[in-house]
């Protein structure tokens, strides 16, 4: 059996169009295994004693374990799902910290998209991601590589 993508092609990403991502809290544990699994074991996110003297008052999570639940969220609404080629890169900012037990979700827009000069389909999400206070925390976007359904007919009707 072959595999069939449920993601949308490049051509049916529209600008402006939005979706909203399921919610998920995140804790100590994440927080731990995200440390054990980098290396970052920066203080900020594992030492409460000196974490608690620091203008955010305790341990907060770490930035980039955050962009990568953000991801994860993204990748469960389905949207790319096997439709997505490759993650071109990225440009975010931290707005503010994610404390032990915020619970987070993330708003996705279609910002823009473009055929490459090497006829791939380049298509650039605005990302937010919020807190249960509807506070933005982490905002930016990503721009992926998604296929195109053109380049699929053509190759069929070779």
């Amino acid at each position: 059996m072959d595999y069939q993508p449920t993601g949308l092609y490049f051509e049916e990403f529209e600008v402006g169009r939005t979706w909203r991502t399921a919610a998920r809290t995140i804790g100590e544990a994440d927080v731990s295994a995200f440390a054990g699994l980098t290396g970052d074991h920066t203080y900020l996110h594992t030492d409460a004693e000196t974490a608690s003297r620091t203008p955010f008052g305790g341990r907060i999570a770490h930035g980039l374990l955050c962009l990568s639940c953000l991801s994860g969220l993204v990748t469960r609404l389905g949207i790319m799902e096997g439709t997505v080629e490759a993650f071109m890169g990225l440009e975010f900012r931290f707005r503010k910290p994610i404390m032990f037990g915020d619970t987070v979700h993330g708003e996705v827009e279609v910002k823009g998209k473009r055929i490459s000069s090497k006829g791939m389909g380049l298509v650039t999400l605005a990302l937010r991601l919020k807190n249960q206070k509807d506070e933005t925390t982490q905002e930016g976007d990503f721009t992926l590589m998604i296929a195109r359904r053109e380049s699929e007919e053509k190759e069929t009707e070779e």
